[in-house]
């Protein structure tokens, strides 16, 4: 093993999506991932549960979520909250330098089944997220599930555009993205 070096999590991350994408996500193994990273088996176990969510991120991004949509000025609405939200995710997870691996990474969970799935279960984990923040600032239920799941689309847009380089910063494609889901809801 090479000497210890900081950052387990995001080497092995950036082991896998190389990994999946020359051998396929079937034929690539934890061990495989953990030896590319220059790490162990039981480091991987550490900062993850299984190979599949190394490229989710644990809980990071349900977190981002929670804590911007509550922490929103008192005086935001809804869909308000979340595009503070949103704002963060691009401050604190989709930066510049990120670009590249989210590019690669949508491209490897796209051709994958299992991946797709597990994005899927991703994305309905960030809505809940945002749903139990909203009701934390007072939000009915209705009005936060129907600004969590608008949210959680314009995300999924804005995410689309940003990895595939048709958006500058990822804030950014997230306001204009959602601005166009509340568009094409009360059009």
């Amino acid at each position: 093993m090479a000497r210890w070096e900081p950052n387990a999590p995001e080497r092995l991350s950036r082991a896998a999506l190389e990994l999946f994408a020359e051998r396929g996500y079937e034929n690539t193994t934890v061990i495989d991932i953990a030896q590319r990273a220059g790490l162990t088996k039981s480091t991987f176990f550490r900062h993850f549960q299984d190979k599949r969510e190394v490229l989710f991120g644990g809980g990071t991004l349900t977190s981002i979520l929670g804590a911007a949509v509550a922490a929103a000025p008192s005086t935001a609405g809804p869909f308000e909250a979340v595009a503070c939200a949103m704002e963060a995710m691009g401050r604190e997870a989709f930066t510049a330098s990120r670009r590249e691996f989210s590019a690669r990474r949508r491209s490897v969970i796209e051709a994958h089944p299992e991946l797709r799935e597990r994005e899927a279960l991703k994305g309905l984990a960030l809505t809940a997220a945002m749903v139990e923040a909203l009701r934390g600032r007072g939000v009915a239920e209705l009005p936060a599930r129907v600004a969590a799941e608008l949210g959680a689309l314009a995300m999924k847009i804005a995410y689309e555009r940003w990895s595939a380089g048709e958006a500058g910063e990822f804030g950014e494609a997230a306001r204009v993205a959602l601005e166009e889901v509340r568009a094409a809801v009360t059009s």
